[in-house]
């Protein structure tokens, strides 16, 4: 259970961290901000545009009786919507991270000088175009995997009661866990963590994950805020990847309140330039 307390603990250092280095947080918030523009052009398109593609998608429903065409479509359309909106919760990091690339790789390379004890920082030999593009199949793989959880979850909302009760807090923990990989992914790839070998990782510290990236979660679900906490979770997720990973960290501001990051033994820790 401390890695819970220890989870959350990063993702507060994460947030600090960024507060005293403005200029990486002013850069940090320009993915957020063009990945919002985009899904709120797309919610409010669906918006307006939902309500028709549904009467088209059931003809079948003009025939019945009033009024139950208008009920059916009514509730097929809000379905839609809060398919969309999870769909976006769970998509947001994954195409922020993307579209900003550059911007977090940098945030993270500088994190981890911060922290060394030497002042070193994994670096990648990959050209920018390779990283984007593993970097975007690791993501469409960890949303597959997201959305088969988010359909399971959806269809369990229906059971009286489990749905009500348990399955939203499921669902938080499960959303947690795969913004965490989303996030954990740009410090990790940079040492050359493979997306298989990433996820055994994190699920050998699942408490620890779900103290990192629940909070986000529900955190994300205040609209804007998660373009605001980007920069910091980065951050702190790459304080949590040294951690995973057995790495010494230092900061000269908190050095004796830090967690202390011990070895996994189920990882050993790839040589830098290796």
């Amino acid at each position: 259970m401390r890695d819970l307390g220890v989870g959350f603990q990063y993702l507060v250092q994460g947030q600090r961290w960024v507060a005293r280095h403005g200029k990486q947080y002013g850069f940090g918030l320009i993915p957020g901000l063009i990945t919002l523009v985009l899904y709120l052009g797309a919610l409010v398109a669906l918006a307006v545009w939902g309500p028709d593609f549904v009467t088209w998608a059931t003809p079948f429903a003009d025939d019945w009786s009033s009024p139950w065409p208008g009920l059916f479509r009514g509730f097929l359309t809000a379905v839609l919507f809060a398919l969309a909106l999870a769909l976006a919760v769970i998509t947001f990091t994954a195409v922020t991270l993307l579209i900003g690339q550059p911007f977090y790789e940098n945030l993270s390379e500088k994190v981890d000088r911060d922290v060394s004890p030497d002042g070193s920082a994994p670096e990648s030999d990959l050209p920018l175009w390779q990283e984007l593009w593993i970097s975007g199949r690791d993501s469409l793989r960890v949303v597959g995997r997201a959305l088969l959880w988010a359909v399971l979850l959806f269809g369990l909302g229906f059971v009286p009661f489990i749905g009500q009760t348990v399955v939203p807090v499921v669902g938080f923990f499960v959303t947690g866990f795969f913004l965490t990989e989303e996030l954990t992914a740009v410090a990790l790839q940079r040492r050359s963590v493979e997306l298989r070998d990433r996820l055994a990782l994190l699920r050998s510290r699942k408490m620890l994950i779900w103290g990192f990236g629940t909070p986000l979660a529900l955190s994300f679900l205040v609209p804007f805020v998660a373009v605001f906490l980007m920069p910091g979770a980065v951050a702190g997720a790459t304080l949590m990847a040294r951690d995973l990973l057995g790495e010494e960290t230092t900061d000269e501001d908190e050095r004796n309140h830090a967690p202390v990051g011990h070895p996994n033994p189920m990882f050993r820790k790839p040589e830098v330039g290796a």
